[in-house]
């Protein structure tokens, strides 16, 4: 082998080499952009979800949606928590998912579409107009995951009916240790095995996972969630299904195993685990149940002083 040959034969393997480590770590927010843009051609088959199944109509269930390009944003899902607002993850509402990207950056007015199952259903018959949108005081605190939330303020109310209809938050009582060791359900249009997008509602009923397996999962890899006191999360359903790509906002619906009343335990935020981990990861709405009920009733930073005083006085008046 003459020199020459030998210089092209070494830049070769070098090249397959470096190939061979950026497909290794394919779950950094860039490189998956990149990916996604190169399989368009690639299949048209509509999958996602890993293997979910078609979706029943789910009332709650609300389309996120920035652009049908993911490189613009793309769409994701949500949940209707009460006539004038949707709940999602932060992260949905900025083109770019990173915190890196996102520092001194506001978000993104969305569509939100509600009461549809098809995803040809998210045309303007279906598009409710968006008043505001709120992102968690601490959104991106520290990584891309921390206090990952919006609240979507809708500018009319949304009048009630078999397709449109909220899902309860959790009530005093409803944690998660009523939970373990069962199980939730969980819907989108998200991305699948193929990186293509599904054209009808999924969904998968999957099993709450233990705290610990899960943070040392991530604790292991980089560019995945620190999972902390405020997440929880699920494990894969049988045979590697699992929640994917586009799936993030979507609500973890539960049941009260005692008084079998459904409502939202937690919200979408790792949707990366695909069939290569095994846990999706949730924003814990229990523990974010002060700052939700502060935005929809709209307070100040006045309000609380202006309910202390007016008890103080009260209180006064009786002595």
């Amino acid at each position: 082998m003459d020199i020459t040959s030998k210089m092209w034969f070494s830049l070769t393997v070098l090249l397959l080499a470096t190939w061979a480590c950026l497909a290794d770590v394919a779950h950094s927010e860039e490189r998956m952009k990149r990916s996604v843009s190169a399989s368009r051609s690639a299949s048209q088959r509509s999958r996602r979800m890993i293997g979910g199944n078609s979706a029943p109509h789910v009332p709650w269930q609300a389309m996120v949606y920035l652009s049908e390009d993911v490189l613009d944003g793309g769409y994701a899902g949500g949940a209707l928590i009460s006539d004038r607002w949707v709940l999602t993850a932060g992260r949905n509402l900025f083109v770019n998912k990173s915190r890196q990207d996102n520092q001194g950056k506001g978000p993104v007015i969305p569509k939100v579409y509600l009461g549809i199952t098809q995803k040809s259903d998210a045309n303007p018959t279906n598009e409710v107009s968006v008043e505001k949108v709120v992102l968690h005081p601490g959104f991106q605190n520290r990584s891309d995951w921390d206090n990952d939330l919006a609240l979507i303020q809708l500018k009319k109310a949304v009048v009630m009916s078999d397709k449109v209809t909220p899902i309860p938050l959790p009530e005093r009582g409803q944690g998660l240790e009523n939970t373990m060791g069962q199980s939730g359900v969980i819907t989108g249009w998200g991305w699948g095995t193929f990186l293509t997008s599904a054209t009808s509602l999924k969904h998968l009923v999957l099993p709450l996972a233990g705290h610990s397996f899960c943070k040392a999962e991530y604790s292991r890899i980089p560019f995945t969630p620190d999972v902390d006191d405020n997440m929880f999360c699920t494990g894969p359903a049988s045979f590697e299904r699992n929640v994917c790509f586009g799936d993030a906002g979507g609500a973890l619906a539960v049941t009260d195993p005692e008084t079998g009343d459904v409502y939202a335990a937690g919200i979408l935020s790792y949707d990366k685990c695909c069939s290569r981990y095994n846990h999706g990861v949730y924003m814990k709405i229990s523990s974010y149940l002060p700052w939700i009920n502060r935005v929809i009733r709209g307070d100040t930073e006045n309000s609380s002083a202006l309910r202390t005083d007016a008890m103080s006085k009260i209180y006064s008046q009786q002595q």
